[in-house]
């Protein structure tokens, strides 16, 4: 018979034990942010390409979406309304220029190469952009597709005590169009859902709510988990016929393993870094969301999406309309783009210092661009039609630029590359077959990527 209630031991970090039906009556699986469904890890279930099998991954979402023309694509010739107010500065690669408003990116410009023809038809609001960006596909039909990351939990399994796929520091807010966000594990189910830190690594009282052991938590919060026991003692008779029965019972220990791993917790805890290593980085949300990433990378976690931002909604976000509750060009320029320049450069210089930058595709994305010409208010609205991603480590070849917008950034004029391609690239590199099929929607057979859509092989 399966029993998850049996009695085995999970071990505390600090040398104490708890026997497993404790656990589960303390409710303590929803401490780290896992449902049952959530349980449901796995081994590796296929083959990566040859070297590609150390490869990881960090996202960075530019969420509110950073102006291409002020920052990658920049137009110096162009009328004043369309090239903006800033100029444009060389970088360490001769192929390469960017915007004086990120002069630490410019001294790593032979680490990273950008793609300055990314379009998509989606939507021109937010949380349409997330999806399609993060997914490859549209949100069509009430079919939510899997983040990436969510793929290569599917495909990778887990492999450690930590979880395969994190997001820093919450999920996306809200984008304006009722949509989902695309950071969750989608028609693949809970089970590939992000393990999302839900907490500020700058703050000096940081710690990770979901990792603390049931005699740390305070006595509301326990009051909340000891509800899962009822829901269990009331599921259990039905779901021990159920096919995924052995699979939970096989993979309930890694619940366990993470929650009382010592190994799991020095990887989320940023206080044991030097305090020079953390200013490098900047005390600030985004720059400490970056050094964490890092750590989790290092510590053999599989993907990491960072949310640069959580909403365009009256806070610092790129969606620079000009006016509240939307941020100014003045905003994105002295206080977000300092922020991003130097959260940025500092991951990058520090995984390539500790060599694991060959290893760790880099990328940075947003859900779309923004309009050629400043508007009235000084800032710049919507534009899915032509913008800029970036690419990093992972086997990426640095200082390119793949792909030409027009004389105004308006459209692609040459190489025009559309999401599929963007997450194409991701899976690449990771060494995953983008065409390899998952189990969708009602059965069928579902590609990673659409049929016909590759990586940007003159990024390798």
């Amino acid at each position: 018979m399966f029993d998850f209630l049996a009695e085995q031991d999970a071990s505390i970090c600090g040398g104490s034990h708890l026997k497993r039906r404790e656990l589960l009556q303390l409710g303590a699986l929803s401490a780290i942010g896992l449902s049952l469904p959530q349980l449901l890890a796995a081994e590796e279930r296929v083959a990566r390409k040859p070297g590609h099998e150390k490869r990881s991954a960090i996202m960075i979402f530019n969420l509110g979406a950073p102006s291409h023309v002020a920052l990658w694509d920049m137009k110096p010739d162009a009328p004043r309304e369309i090239r903006g107010p800033f100029k444009p500065i060389k970088t360490k690669s001769e192929d390469l220029d960017i915007s004086e408003i990120l002069p630490m990116h410019a001294k790593i410009g032979d680490k990273f190469s950008l793609v300055r023809s990314v379009h998509h038809g989606g939507a021109a609001v937010h949380d349409a952009g997330w999806q399609i960006m993060q997914t490859g596909r549209r949100f069509s039909g009430g079919v939510q597709t899997p983040h990436a990351g969510a793929v290569a939990s599917h495909l990778l399994g887990r492999k450690t005590d930590l979880p395969p796929f994190v997001v820093l520091p919450e999920l996306m807010g809200r984008g304006g169009g009722n949509m989902p966000n695309g950071q969750a594990g989608g028609f693949l189910g809970k089970a590939h859902d992000p393990f999302v830190l839900n907490a500020d690594p700058s703050k000096k009282n940081f710690k990770v709510p979901d990792l603390l052991p049931p005699d740390q938590v305070g006595a509301a919060r326990l009051e909340r988990r000891r509800k899962l026991r009822d829901i269990v003692d009331g599921a259990v008779k039905n779901f021990e016929s159920s096919d995924d029965a052995r699979l939970l019972n096989d993979n309930f220990h890694a619940a366990f393993r993470m929650m009382t791993s010592k190994e799991a917790r020095s990887a989320f805890d940023i206080t044991k870094e030097k305090e020079s290593v953390r200013e490098r980085y900047g005390m600030n949300r985004f720059g400490q969301c970056c050094l964490l990433a890092r750590k989790l990378i290092e510590s053999g976690v599989g993907l990491v999406t960072i949310n640069s931002f959580l909403t365009g909604f009256d806070q610092l976000s790129w969606d620079i309309h000009g006016s509240k509750p939307f941020m100014s060009i003045k905003q994105m320029k002295e206080i977000v783009a300092p922020m991003y320049d130097r959260g940025y450069s500092a991951l990058i210089e520090d995984l390539d210092d500790r060599g694991l930058l060959d290893d760790t595709l880099v990328s940075t994305m947003s859900e779309f661009g923004r309009t050629p010409k400043v508007n009235p208010a000084g800032g710049r609205d919507h534009w899915p039609q032509c913008f800029t991603v970036s690419f990093a480590g992972g086997g990426v070849q640095g200082g390119r630029v793949v792909g030409k917008s027009d004389p105004v950034g308006g459209f692609p004029a040459e190489r025009p590359v559309a999401p599929p391609e963007v997450v194409a690239t991701i899976f690449h590199s990771l060494g995953l077959d983008h065409q390899a099929l998952l189990p969708g929607p009602a059965g069928r057979p579902f590609p990673l990527v659409d049929f016909g859509s590759n990586p940007i092989k003159e990024l390798f």
